[in-house]
């Protein structure tokens, strides 16, 4: 409790509402709020400039340089609307100095305001040429040249934030930073050349001198040391956790082989072995089972079922969507020799109450279902191996529910995205890792190609032709139907389209429907009842047709890479080559091309995902947040992106080693540096790890 208490003490005024700042009001404090992420002084201390600028005063835009902001005197002459290529609205604003401006938001009254018409404004940003004559994108602007100094933090605002509200703000919560302990080794400080947290949150938000990289590495090191320490916390509880062994005598899995009808890959056979020893183990088992697209997860899933269910427990698999979970308890019925069952919000009445029923008795060993599985209303006799499949599409909340259902329950998550290793030493650091690398025998390589939009005639003549000869192709778009505000080509209007041109010969699957309509247009695809499936991302797991051949995914430049390699590997599943037909708009970007040429030159799910990591973004560690968001709210900046990324990766191989040093020396945080961890964490928000120390 004194530790608890001598935290709140010395973090207290961190973790006060914004409100609570000399001049922030609670209309300010909410666009605070909305700008850096978060209600509390922390949470702005913490949204760290996008850079420091550098700026040089020049007297016309000629004397501009390419690498510095500028700062020159303009006259606002005219105001307009505009939309940009990716359909983003912005306003374009023409000056007497021939520059034009570019604002990219879409309120054009703010604008106005900001720069009124024929009043002397002062700009700062950078100034390039275009054509005879220039252009800022999104420059600062001020009434007076004194208001925009030569060094300045520039940190992104959102709409009615400006930068005059910005830094009396910070100004104010950097006079709230008390004195901390030094949580990082003294040699390691001096090595690196970084300066204390307090200073680097200082010289990057209010710079009086030149800022290096070293205040932006130390932040970032901060965060990840935290996340390193929490999973470590975190993989002391689960090995210090009570579990029970679950051997079995292997008479069921010797079974389901024999119906396999075919050997574990190497791979496979390894993953096996790795869960297998778990299972035996008088301890609790989580283990990430990661493999790429087709390479066999769920044969080595059934197997650690059949081994919980010959030790004479039960075994639940969960699945993120109704579809996947009806693909996994099709296989379960085919291989498994004791009965297997299906529990989703789609079984009602007297199916549901049977297998409910089944499964508080025992009489039903292995289930498979959908979030149902964890209701309140489902009991299980003795539950003793939960497998949640596509581990990334629940929160780790719904994870946890589905083990409350039994006693010491060993945990098996399974994803068919492959993880780079930045993200298994983060999100996924808690766990035991196997890897499954190969392709079992008989999977076809699948030539992947990049074509124009405006090339559709053709390529649906080309489909003409694939139809004709008997194949079967899936036709993905991303919406479902069309909207004012979003060009996304919508899954109906494709679907009217095509049954247009082939008519009773497309069916249509998207997440509106029905489950039993979507159900009805899978199976009359599955069975060539139909032979062209519009459907939107709802086929990306759980949907496998051999017989297919063909997939198209229009406005491909628009899905991640990962989902594109998901999406692609619902072909090449039968005996026949097969295509992958990535349709792009029109007017590609060069960052763009460059993503989905990665996908043509590679079937490699890991180089793949190395790629998406590097170019989108891997979502929170610890948290909620997916792919497409910054992996750490802290992570380095810097104009050679590569250079930053390099960087940060370094920073997590030494985070995850120094973490483990600290814990194996002290694994309580009882000493200096220690309660200085304890005090990181609690920065960082990671309470779980608190909450372990508490409990000693």
């Amino acid at each position: 409790m004194s530790q608890t208490v001598s935290l709140s003490g010395l973090l207290g005024g961190l973790f006060e509402p914004l409100h609570s700042l000399p001049g922030v009001g609670p209309k300010r404090a909410l666009l605070l709020e909305k700008a850096c992420g978060g209600p509390r002084v922390l949470d702005l201390l913490f949204h760290l400039p996008d850079r420091v600028a550098e700026r040089r005063r020049i007297a016309h835009p000629s004397e501009a340089a390419a690498d510095v902001d500028s700062v020159l005197q303009v006259t606002p002459l005219s105001f307009r609307s505009a939309m940009s290529r990716a359909s983003r609205r912005y306003i374009e604003v023409r000056t007497g100095e021939e520059v034009t401006l570019r604002f990219m938001q879409s309120n054009l009254g703010w604008i106005e305001r900001l720069l009124p018409r024929g009043e002397s404004r002062f700009i700062s940003g950078r100034i390039r040429p275009e054509g005879e004559a220039w252009s800022c994108i999104s420059p600062d602007v001020a009434a007076t040249e004194e208001a925009l100094p030569l060094l300045e933090a520039v940190w992104t605002l959102t709409e009615g934030l400006h930068r005059g509200h910005m830094a009396p703000a910070m100004k104010a919560a950097l006079e709230r930073l008390p004195d901390l302990p030094e949580w990082h080794d003294a040699p390691l400080m001096r090595r690196e050349q970084w300066p204390p947290f307090a200073e680097a949150l200082r010289a990057l938000h209010a710079p009086v001198t030149r800022t290096t990289a070293k205040p932006w590495e130390r932040l970032a090191y901060d965060e990840i040391l935290a996340g390193q320490i929490a999973l470590g916390l975190l993989r002391r509880r689960r090995r210090d956790a009570p579990g029970r062994a679950l051997s079995g005598d292997g008479s069921l899995r010797h079974q389901a082989l024999a119906a396999f009808g075919f050997p574990p890959t190497t791979d496979q056979a390894r993953a096996v072995a790795e869960i297998e020893a778990d299972l035996s183990a008088p301890h609790r088992m989580l283990r990430l089972l990661q493999g790429d697209v087709g390479s066999g997860k769920t044969l080595v899933a059934v197997l650690a079922m059949l081994q919980a269910v010959e030790a004479g427990a039960q075994a639940a698999l969960m699945a993120p969507t109704e579809i996947l979970a009806r693909q996994h308890a099709r296989t379960l019925q085919k291989l498994c020799p004791v009965p297997v069952a299906l529990l989703a919000g789609s079984v009602k009445g007297a199916e549901r109450r049977r297998v409910l029923a089944a499964l508080a008795d025992g009489s039903l060993p292995i289930v498979v279902g959908t979030h149902a599985l964890f209701q309140e209303a489902v009991d299980f006799e003795d539950l003793g191996l939960a497998v949640v499949d596509e581990q990334h599409r629940f929160g780790v909340a719904q994870r946890l529910e589905l083990a409350r259902k039994g006693a010491d329950v060993d945990m098996l998550v399974m994803t068919a995205t492959p993880i780079p290793r930045t993200l298994q030493l983060t999100q996924w650091g808690e766990m035991q890792v196997s890897r499954i690398s190969q392709k079992p025998a008989g999977r076809q390589p699948i030539a992947t190609r990049l074509a124009s939009g405006a090339r559709l005639e053709e390529i649906t003549a080309r489909m003409a032709a694939a139809l004709e000869r008997g194949e079967r192709a899936y036709w993905v778009v991303r919406a479902i139907t069309g909207g004012d505000h979003d060009d996304s080509i919508a899954a109906e209007t494709r679907f009217a389209e095509l049954s247009e041109r082939f008519p009773g010969k497309v069916g249509l699957a998207h997440g509106e429907l029905e489950v039993e309509v979507r159900e009805a247009a899978l199976s009359d695809f599955a069975t060539g009842r139909t032979q062209i499936l519009v459907a939107t991302t709802v086929i990306e797991v759980g949907v496998d047709v051999p017989e297919a051949t063909i997939i198209l995914i229009e406005q491909a430049e628009r899905f991640g890479l990962s989902a594109l390699h998901q999406l692609r590997g619902r072909v090449g599943r039968g005996e026949k080559p097969s295509s992958c037909l990535l349709v792009h708009s029109e007017h590609l970007s060069e960052r763009e091309k460059e993503r989905l040429l990665i996908l043509r030159d590679t079937e490699d799910g890991f180089v793949i995902a190395e790629e998406d990591l590097r170019l989108r973004g891997g979502g929170e560690a610890l948290g909620t947040r997916q792919a497409g968001q910054a992996l750490f709210k802290l992570g380095l900046r810097g104009e050679e992106d590569s250079a930053a990324e390099r960087r940060q990766r370094e920073l997590i191989e030494m985070g995850a080693k120094d973490a483990e040093l600290l814990l194996q020396r002290d694994p309580d945080l009882t000493t200096p540096r220690g309660m200085a961890a304890r005090v990181l964490l609690r920065l960082f928000d990671k309470l779980d790890a608190v909450a372990i120390l508490a409990a000693g």
